[in-house]
Order: structure tokens, then sequence, then C-alpha cells
């Protein structure tokens, strides 16, 4: 699906969507005692040892999905996480939602892609959890999978511009070196219903913070 990709964009990518949702599972754990949050089928008992990086890394190296994708996951973890107010992410989650996200959008991007079976053992679960955890995740997204190019670049714009604001200006070049809309050439068949979709930090702080 994607093609003529910038490869210097993916490693800061994963590292900065590590960052971002290693910052929200934190947040999230701190505020288990305030809010009341439901247990659900994405939970461990004890929060993986693995980091989000680390994770998200082995995602990236074995899943062999177009590097859309992964724009496109964070696309359905903010709706996710927008659409289940009860189901923050956080440290025990995290890690099994990632997997499915990754997963779902290959399935939806791309035309060729894995099974169940090796996203289970891609992410470290059986290949039942890993179909559990699909169908869950696709009703708590409403089977909204749909993302239109507006949306699509929206969230580009927005990875983009929280990327240069984490790092200082080297050269003139490192806003280029950055432009994912430009770097991560996507061709989307969608239906127009989302143009007016906007990454969460607009509207909560489950994702941004």
């Amino acid at each position: 699906m994607a093609d003529s990709e910038n490869p210097n964009v993916m490693p800061k990518l994963i590292t900065f969507l590590s960052s971002l949702l290693q910052k929200v599972s934190e947040l999230n754990d701190l505020n288990r005692g305030f809010q009341p949050q439901t247990i659900s089928v994405f939970h461990g008992l004890t929060p993986p040892t693995i980091s989000i990086q680390s994770y998200l890394e082995r995602i990236f190296k074995y899943a062999n999905c177009s590097p859309s994708c992964f724009i496109v996951a964070y696309v359905y973890l903010d709706r996710f996480a927008q659409r289940q107010p009860s189901l923050p992410i956080n440290s025990f989650n995290v890690h099994r939602l990632l997997i499915t996200s990754v997963m779902v959008a290959a399935k939806f991007m791309d035309d060729m892609y894995y099974n169940n079976a090796y996203y289970a053992k891609v992410g470290g679960i059986s290949t039942t959890e890993m179909n559990f955890l699909e169908v869950d995740f696709l009703f708590g997204l409403g089977f909204r999978l749909n993302v239109t190019p507006t949306t699509f670049h929206t969230y580009c714009s927005y990875l983009q511009r929280e990327m240069l604001m984490q790092q200082p200006p080297l050269n003139p070049e490192a806003e280029s070196s950055l432009n994912l809309g430009r770097s991560l050439k996507v061709h989307l068949c969608l239906i127009n219903h989302d143009q007016n979709e906007v990454p969460s930090h607009h509207q909560n702080q489950q994702l941004a913070i």
C-alpha cells in the first residue's frame, strides 16, 4: 500500500509512538485509583516485561506491514480510547492493544498480510487469544475502520509536529526528513465520512498528553 517511504522516518516514528504510549500508560496507571477502569480481554495479570518500544520494534520487524499501517493503527487506538473511556490505555493492556491495532490496520490497508496465527506469535500470545482480541477491538471501534486521506494526513501532521518539537533543529533538512504525509505515500480508496476527525488531543486526554 505504501511506496517510496523515507527509510529515516520509521525509526523516528516508532520511537515517538512508543514514547507517547508510554506516557499515556503511565498517566492512566496513576489514575487507576481515582477513575473507574474496566478490566477487559486486553488486560494482562501483570504488565509485560518487554518495553513498549521494544514491542513496537518487534512488530515492525516481523509484521512486514506497510509503514502507513502504523499511522492507521494509531488512528484506531485513538478511536478506541475515545469510544471506550472506561478502558484507558495503561501498562496492563497497551501491548495487546498495539498488536491488535496493527494487525487490523494491516488487514484493512494492505493487499497482502499475515494471518492471526502469525501475529499471535509476533505478539507472544496464543492464536485463540489473538482471535478474541481482534473481535473485541472491532466491536470497541464500532467497526469504524475507514480512514479518509484527510484524516490520515491530519494525524500525520500532528505526529510530525510533535516529533519536531521533541528534537532540536540540527539542519534545514530536519523537517523534510519527518514529512510523514509525503514520506508515507498511501493510496486510500475509502469513503469520506470522517473528514472532521482529528487526534483526540483536541477533544480529550486519552492518547495525546
